[in-house]
């Protein structure tokens, strides 16, 4: 069944007794219930104890593959025989599905069985803030450091910039990042961005770049810091994702006191991409 009103509200409580293995879903609909972003299905397999709860994005055209479909289980039996079915997911679309690794058999088993082409994207950690101490302060920033947001004509900008970018799709996501969601960004004298950091529609921050010709003056703990602040403030989730071979950004937010459950990875799975 889908989710709609007050059901999305009494979801977002009930997905706090599964952090973090929840905290995608979760980070969902913190964001959902609270400002504008693209129109986004909320499935369950039951009311009110599911066992199965599922975002789907509303696709407008075949290229939307950054319109990730989230799910959390904790019944695998249940997450099987929940997206066999063609009213929750149309295993004919193009699909970007963000799941627990444990979880990632029984999506390339029912893909196969769909027929439904699979290509893994990526393996991320979790990294999580709990501990604000480690933060930079507030008052140890440069002051020549213009902070501000992100806007649409910095869009084309960040496009060129992150690894899965370079098209209309991410395009169209990074629209819907900027115009809804937090976001910071350093600006040069010229008020054109060096540094910058986005916010998911998962409430997951992400995107972070600087420049190489800006790279080591402390942008990004500054970014990371301020973001942070920000979040913690207006009572969203802090928490990230990075890929398993991205030692660099591991570090950074490591030292800046984000920590990961060690047996929680999220994978993305592309479907139909092949």
């Amino acid at each position: 069944m889908e989710l709609t009103g007050e059901q999305l509200k009494t979801a977002e409580t009930l997905l706090k007794r599964y952090l973090p293995r929840s905290q995608p879903v979760y980070g969902t609909l913190v964001l959902r219930n609270r400002v504008r972003s693209d129109p986004v299905k909320v499935l369950v397999d039951r009311w009110p104890e599911f066992n199965v709860i599922l975002c789907k994005p509303q696709y407008e055209q075949e290229g939307d593959l950054f319109k990730d479909v989230l799910v959390f289980a904790n019944d695998e039996v249940m997450l099987k025989e929940t997206i066999r079915k063609s009213s929750v997911i149309d295993w004919t679309l193009f699909l970007c599905v963000g799941i627990d690794l444990r979880h990632a058999e029984i999506f390339t088993a029912v893909a196969s069985e769909k027929n439904a082409p699979s290509k893994k994207r990526a393996v991320c950690h979790m990294m999580i803030l709990e501990d604000v101490s480690k933060l930079p302060s507030l008052d140890s920033i440069n002051p020549g450091i213009c902070l501000s947001c992100l806007d649409e004509s910095h869009i084309g900008l960040v496009n060129q910039t992150w690894k899965f970018g370079k098209n209309e799709a991410a395009m169209r996501m990074m629209h819907n990042m900027t115009a809804n969601f937090p976001s910071c960004c350093v600006l040069d004298a010229e008020r054109k961005p060096v540094s910058w950091i986005l916010t998911y529609s998962s409430c997951a921050m992400g995107m972070l770049y600087t420049l190489p010709e800006h790279r080591g003056k402390g942008y990004a703990k500054v970014l990371v810091g301020t973001m942070a602040r920000r979040l913690l403030a207006e009572g969203y989730p802090v928490y990230c994702f990075i890929e398993e071979e991205n030692t660099v950004s591991y570090r950074l937010f490591k030292n800046l006191g984000f920590t990961e459950n060690p047996s929680y990875r999220e994978t993305w799975f592309a479907f139909n991409y092949i």
